[in-house]
């Protein structure tokens, strides 16, 4: 068994490899497929999945790695804001019970008021701009 991975290994030697967009291909791939076997009209996917394990698999055994980092770093780009807005909607319901978010007139910088103080005037950290608000 070692000696079968460790041919393995030696053969995967300066090849790229699994990654963040590799594991989202085979993943979409996968739902693709199973979802064409239960829907009989979307006969379609099976080839659309088909062909996402091909590209997958065609990055997982390429040589040419900075081409595939580079991929990987452009949807890991695409992908981080979409997560960090998923990741904070628990901290925004938690802080929307107790603060005010708004928005600066001027720069657009977001600013926290605390509920419960009546109409204000709120100046702007960044730009120093002032605005009436209730908060």
């Amino acid at each position: 068994m070692r000696n079968w991975r460790n041919k393995m290994a030696g053969w995967m030697y300066g090849r790229y490899g699994f990654d963040y967009l590799g594991r989202f291909l085979f993943a979409v791939a996968f739902i693709m497929i199973i979802l064409s076997m239960f829907i009989s009209s979307l006969w379609w996917l099976d080839f659309v999945g088909l062909a996402l394990l091909v590209w997958e698999y065609f990055r997982v055994f390429s040589r040419n790695t900075t081409k595939r980092y580079e991929e990987n770093q452009k949807y890991v780009s695409v992908t981080s804001g979409i997560k960090s807005w998923f990741t904070s909607i628990p901290d925004r319901l938690r802080q929307g019970k107790t603060y005010h978010i708004y928005k600066c007139p001027g720069c657009g910088q977001k600013i926290r008021i605390p509920r419960g103080k009546g109409r204000i005037i709120v100046r702007c950290p960044k730009c120093g701009k002032e605005f009436a608000r209730k908060s």
